[in-house]
Order: structure tokens, then C-alpha cells, then sequence
């Protein structure tokens, strides 16, 4: 059952109401609002449940949710002694105008910045964005290639979007230990692409470095890593998410898991785990691709396609104090300050393992005086298919806070030819809607896009045009994921004639 329902558009004295509500009696006159319901509390959802409800007048938004709070996967910890942590969601690039954007509109919510400094690798293989090392000045020349090629990759994009990094890296005949030890863990740590790095785009690889309004760090001939990029970290998302909820004035349905999700042609019936159900105009899937297929009580041949090859794989990560543990197996220089750490598993050199310095990075822990905390980690492991490879079991129990696991999609190459380019054919079919990371690849950043297009197309309009670079990125999401452009938009005929009206205004 929903163990609460929020509408902050109704009286504070009836802000607990029953499930099934009577709707009031409208005028038959006035255009009647379409009824919309959003699954899912994530990013996705919140950035369209807030875009639709800017719109009082044509939407009546619902979100139901399956957990009890809103933001998904940004979640926030408690790890004792008084102190929290962000989980699963730690940062921003410069570059998320949308996210920064959205989370200061509705909840006035500004970021914090930082210096980024990562540590990759120990012992030879040990590199860093802030002091030279050996391994930097052995593959000099192919940090230098390497640049070369990425603005080779950037030019004829239109041909290297089919093809892989792994594949581009071995065309140029780059090292094994340079793509291993440099490229590949520098994806992956960034882009949320795990294990499946190789199989990326090399598209996506070369716009991570060269795109001036995308790139998430500036390519540097020394260093591959421009020294100390500026990035941004969030502060508590609980209480962010939180503070949206309450001001978004939609109907809030926590703790509600959906069952299933009839279509027809008057429009579509959700039912929740407790047999309730409710009609809706459209539904709008702000879930995980396997979850929604699963809802569906008929899925069409191009929804089981399109969501259908969305890979997820179990990750788990571990939060705790064992120093012991991470000398051992990184590179920890206290005074040098890193944030983030990452090595190649010695058993696999394909695969990857990822830690953060939390205390270095989430600003609750800057705020207080270095003495005064103490250093609190986290470390990734990544597939439990590959769990006899991590060395998980090395964490001593005594320095455990926190173990959580999480269902993670990963950027498989049949993720970018078979979902990617097909989730156009199913965006408003059969009064349906999907957006999520998955949409596209792995960030924030584009879960927040995805829900804002979403909206977009179904009449809210975008809100952010003022920002050329946020609107730029959600132009070009909203083409690739939906094949349309945004309503505000002039075409291509409507552009010649203003042109055409133009001239002949200035020969009169």
C-alpha cells in the first residue's frame, strides 16, 4: 500500500489521502488536464514530474514510487558518530548544466567546488593528475598519439561511432599497458562505464577529452589529464530529493511498488503490488529498462528490442576506515589530498576496481578541521559474476559502515547499437514514455535530460532555455532518443522564411 501521498497543491489538513480519491467535477467547457503517471523517483522522474507540473492547467502528475524517498540511486547514508555520507551519486562535472540547473530551481541547491586530484594504479603502474610519475614520462609519446587520434575520432564521427575504443586503440597500435593502465581505468572511473570500457563508443571516449561544452576533463599532452579540472561535489541528495518532493506540486506515492501496467486505447490501467489500480492518460516509465519491461502486462516487438538489450550487472559497494587496505592497494598520499582511486585487477587487466576518499571530496567532511574526522572510504567492486576476483574479502569487518548492492546497467556495444538508436520507436506508443540514464549512458546528467524531454514532449516545455550549453545538450538527447526537436524550435522551412520575409522587409 502507499504509506504516504503528498499534494502540496492541497490544504496541509488533507495532505495524508486515501489511494483511490473521486476527482473533482470540471466544467465541460474547459480542457480537461491529462492525467500522468510517472513510475519511478529518480532523477528521471523528479526532473519530469516538476517540468509537467509547471503546468497545472493541462497535467495532473502522479509519481509512484517503490522506495520510501525520492532520488533513486542519490541516496545519502548515515555511517555513525554523527556522520553521513552521499551514496551511490557523488559529483558533477562543470559541464551538467541541467542537473545544476534543476536542483537550484526547485530546491535552491547550489554544488560545491573542488579541485579534482585522482590516483591511478600503485607501485610502477602508479600515475596521478598532480605530480609527474614514471609511467607518464614511459608513455609520453603515446599520450601524445593518443590526442592525435582523438581528434581524428572527433572529425570523422559519423564512421567511429560503430566502432569501439578497444578496436580504435588496436588499429593505432597503441600498448597494452598504455590502454590498461591509463585510458581504460580514466573511462571508467568517470563515465560509469565499469568494466565494459572497452566496448564504448570511442565517440564517447574522444567527446570525454576534446568536446568543449561536454568533456568532463581537458585533454593534456604531458599528463593525459588536465592538472586539477575543477568539478563539483553535492551536498546531502536525501535531503535535496526530499525538498523537491515537498515542493513539486504533484501527487507523491512512496513505498508503492507497481505490479503491472495495462495499455489501451483509452489510455492505461496501473495496478500496484496491493491490487489497486488506477487509470491514467499516459505512464511514463522512470524506471530501470528490465523493471518496465516487466511491468508491461504486453510489451511490443520494439519495447522488448529497445529495453530489452539494456545489460545490468550487481556491484556492491563497501564504506569503511581500513587504511591497512587501501596502501596496499593504492596509491594514498595524505598530504597530496586524491579523491578518487582506481587499479586494474592483477588476475584481469580488463577489469577494474574504484575507491573514493570520501573525506577528501564530500564537503561535509571539509567543513570540519582535518584532526577532527576521520578517513572514511569506499570502495567498488564491479559484477558479482567476477566476485572471485575482488578483493573485497580483505576489508576488515571492524571497518565496515556501510555494504550496499546495486543493479547497474553497463555500456555494452549492444547497448549503443541496439537500444540507443531504437528507444525513438517506442517514446509515445501505446500512451507510453521512458527516460532514465539508460536512454543514453551513465550519468546524472542524462537521467535529469531524459526526464526533462520526456515532458517536453508531451507539452511542458523545456524550461532552461536561457542556458545555451543545457540547451544544446537536451537539442541533442532529444534527437537521439526521440528523433524530434523541441517545440519552440523553428524548422529548417520556418528559419527560410523568416530569411525570405527578412529580405523583403529591407527592399521595402
Amino acid at each position: 500500500s502507499c504509506d504516504e501521498v503528498r499534494d502540496p497543491s492541497r490544504t496541509p489538513s488533507s495532505a495524508f489521502l486515501p489511494l483511490q480519491h473521486h476527482k473533482q467535477w470540471e466544467p465541460s467547457n474547459l480542457p480537461r488536464r491529462r492525467n500522468e503517471c510517472i513510475i519511478g523517483a529518480g532523477a528521471a522522474g523528479m526532473a519530469c514530474a516538476w517540468s509537467l507540473s509547471r503546468h497545472p492547467d493541462k497535467f495532473e502528475v502522479h509519481v509512484w514510487e517503490a522506495a520510501g524517498c525520492a532520488g533513486g540511486v542519490a541516496t545519502s547514508e548515515p555511517i555513525g558518530h554523527g556522520d553521513w555520507i552521499n551514496d551511490g551519486v557523488q559529483g558533477a562535472a562543470p559541464s551538467y548544466h541541467n542537473t545544476l540547473l534543476f536542483h537550484k530551481e526547485v530546491a535552491g541547491a547550489d554544488p560545491h567546488p573542488i579541485k579534482f586530484k585522482v590516483s591511478f594504479g600503485t607501485g610502477d603502474s602508479f600515475w596521478s593528475n598532480v605530480v609527474a610519475t614514471p609511467l607518464l614520462a614511459r608513455h609520453r609519446a603515446e599520450i601524445r598519439k593518443f590526442g592525435r587520434v582523438l581528434r581524428l575520432v572527433n572529425r570523422l564521427e559519423f564512421v567511429f561511432v560503430f566502432i569501439s575504443i578497444h578496436w580504435v586503440l588496436k588499429m593505432f597500435c597503441f600498448s597494452d599497458d598504455f590502454c590498461t593502465q591509463m585510458v581504460y581505468p580514466l573511462t571508467a572511473l568517470f563515465f560509469g562505464t565499469g568494466n565494459q570500457t572497452s566496448n564504448c563508443s570511442s565517440i564517447i571516449i574522444a567527446r570525454v577529452f576534446l568536446d568543449p561544452d561536454l568533456r568532463l576533463f581537458e585533454y593534456d599532452p604531458e599528463r593525459l589529464l588536465g592538472e586539477t579540472p575543477d568539478f563539483f561535489a553535492f551536498g546531502n541528495l536525501h535531503e535535496l530529493y526530499s525538498t523537491m518532493a515537498s515542493r513539486i506540486p504533484a501527487t507523491f506515492c512512496f513505498r508503492r511498488p507497481v505490479q503491472c501496467v495495462r495499455r489501451s486505447v483509452t489510455g492505461v490501467d496501473v495496478t500496484d503490488v496491493s491490487g489497486v489500480c488506477e487509470h491514467f492518460d499516459e505512464v511514463v516509465f522512470a524506471c530501470s529498462a528490465e523493471n518496465a519491461l516487466k511491468m508491461m502486462e504486453q510489451s511490443s516487438f520494439w519495447e522488448r528490442w529497445a529495453l530489452g538489450h539494456v545489460k545490468y550487472y550487481d556491484d556492491v559497494t563497501v564504506t569503511h576506515t581500513d587504511e591497512e587496505y587501501m596502501h596496499k592497494h593504492y596509491n594514498v598520499d595524505k598530504a597530496r589530498g586524491d579523491q578518487y582511486f582506481i587499479r586494474v585487477l592483477p588476475d584481469d587487466r580488463r577489469l577494474a576496481e574504484m575507491s573514493f576518499d570520501l573525506s577528501n571530496y564530500q564537503p561535509q567532511f571539509a567543513a570540519q578541521p582535518k584532526h577532527a574526522h576521520r578517513p572514511v572510504y569506499q570502495t567498488i567492486f564491479l559484477d558479482r559474476t567476477k566476485q572471485h576476483l575482488w578483493s573485497k574479502g580483505e576489508i576488515k569487518a571492524d571497518t565496515i559502515l556501510l555494504e550496499k548492492w546495486w543493479r547497474q546497467f553497463a555500456h555494452t556495444p549492444g547497448h549503443f547499437f541496439f537500444t540507443v538508436p531504437f528507444m525513438r520507436r517506442i517514446q509515445g506508443r501505446q500512451h507510453s514514455w521512458f527516460c532514465g540514464s539508460y536512454t543514453l549512458f551513465n550519468t546524472h546528467e542524462m537521467a535529469v535530460i531524459s526526464g526533462l524531454a520526456v515532458a517536453e514532449r508531451l507539452g511542458a516545455g523545456y524550461p532552461f532555455e536561457h542556458d545555451a550549453l543545457a540547451t544544446m545538450q537536451f537539442d541533442q538527447l532529444l534527437s537521439l532518443s526521440h528523433g524530434a526537436r523541441r517545440s519552440t524550435k523553428p524548422s529548417l522551412w520556418q528559419r527560410l522564411c523568416c530569411f525570405w520575409r527578412s529580405g523583403e522587409a529591407k527592399k521595402e
